[in-house]
């Protein structure tokens, strides 16, 4: 399975989410997605769903939002902590989206 695995705020490609994911036999696309510059990670990301058409889009936390974000079609979403509420436009998620909490994140997306 391809995934597209999209970082959150402050997080790099490669970083443990997409490792374990890679370990388990996946093809793991992880783009460096800018911190600064949301509307620039979603064109990246985008751009590399467009490339690849990947079986399934992961976005953790501000990744999330960006996978929230991106024209994706039919494929499924999985959403880790969507910091939806502090960027992009979407406000809704499609039909065949998996949404994940991890309480030990330490970031709650109710706090601005």
């Amino acid at each position: 399975m391809t995934i597209l695995f999209l970082h959150g705020l402050n997080s790099t490609p490669g970083g443990v989410k997409p490792t374990y994911l890679k370990d388990h036999g996946h093809t793991v696309l992880n783009p460096k997605l800018p911190d600064d510059d949301f509307d620039g990670a979603v064109r990246i990301a985008q751009a590399e769903f467009d490339q690849h058409h990947s079986d399934v889009v992961v976005g953790s936390s501000r990744g999330g939002a960006v996978a929230m974000n991106i024209n994706s079609g039919s494929t499924p979403l999985v959403l880790l902590c969507p910091a939806w509420k502090r960027f992009g436009t979407a406000t809704t998620v499609k039909p065949n989206t998996g949404l994940g909490n991890d309480s030990q994140a330490g970031y709650n997306d109710t706090q601005r």
